[in-house]
């Protein structure tokens, strides 16, 4: 029982749980509306695009996290703007602005003299986590919670049929935009947890495996939640085992419970279909 609960003994794996939870649930709840909107490309396209802010931020001088906003909200107005103005599509746009920026944030890092630590910036230091690192993704969290419960239903109407939401007088830009906003801060939160690389793992998985397995959106968003926290807290759990990166192993635990989820409702359909042709004949 003391093997168990080691984790639980040292600082560095307490701060790694706490900041699993404050990024975990805010991510969670963004991921059912990029799932069920289709903007599972933007959210790793913006994800990408934060790494020349962050350079830029440090030659200037500026805050890093500052700068990774500012770099994530350009790459997805740029994208909007770039496929409402041309023939080119939303997914094409993406992959054009995201490449484009993520390779110059490798062409600016490379090009000066930082202690800023790539793999950091990439891949997330979970287990390096700072105070000051738990209180920015705590007020982060709590203001994209905060706006999505306060336009909830707004946003749940504009997800399933944007047309009618215009129809009805729904103010649809602002939600788009409050939206992209929701998730450029979600991922500056999620810097110190998973990186830019894995990041995308926090935004579409948990939502995914909940689309699954519920039938309604508000039963999506809870399972959601659940899915995303017991990930990353077996993630951490099992890297301090394992001596793995705690972010990687995160993202295996979500792979395998999507692979679970997809062969459970598999069964489920074909179960149902038998049972509905034992009916007819």
């Amino acid at each position: 029982m003391d093997v168990l609960l080691s984790p639980f003994e040292f600082g560095f794996m307490q701060r790694a749980f706490a900041l699993s939870f404050l990024v975990g649930i805010p991510t969670a709840l963004l991921s059912c509306f990029l799932v069920v909107r289709g903007w599972a490309l933007l959210g790793d396209a913006v994800s990408h695009s934060v790494l020349p802010g962050v350079v830029l931020a440090y030659i200037f001088g500026l805050p890093l996290l500052l700068g990774a906003f500012l770099a994530a909200m350009f790459c997805a107005i740029a994208s909007g703007y770039i496929s409402d103005n041309s023939r080119i599509k939303p997914d094409t746009a993406m992959g054009v602005v995201f490449s484009g920026m993520f390779g110059l944030g490798i062409v600016l890092y490379t090009a000066i003299e930082t202690d800023i630590h790539l793999d950091h910036i990439l891949f997330g230091n979970l287990l390096g986590v700072e105070q000051h690192e738990l209180w920015t993704s705590a007020l982060i969290g709590s203001a994209v919670i905060l706006g999505l419960a306060v336009f909830w239903r707004d946003l749940r109407f504009q997800s399933f049929d944007p047309a009618q939401a215009q129809l009805l007088g729904i103010n649809v830009n602002m939600l788009q935009y409050g939206l992209l906003s929701a998730l450029a801060l979600t991922i500056v939160a999620t810097l110190a947890a998973t990186g830019l690389i894995l990041a995308i793992g926090l935004l579409i998985a948990p939502g995914a495996i909940a689309l699954l397995i519920t039938r309604t959106f508000a039963q999506m968003m809870l399972v959601s939640v659940l899915v995303c926290l017991f990930s990353l807290f077996a993630g951490v759990y099992l890297s301090f085992f394992l001596d793995s990166a705690p972010a990687a192993t995160a993202v295996l635990v979500f792979s395998a419970m999507f692979i679970l989820a997809f062969i459970t409702k598999r069964i489920s359909t074909q179960a149902s279909l038998s049972a509905v042709v034992k009916r007819i004949t």
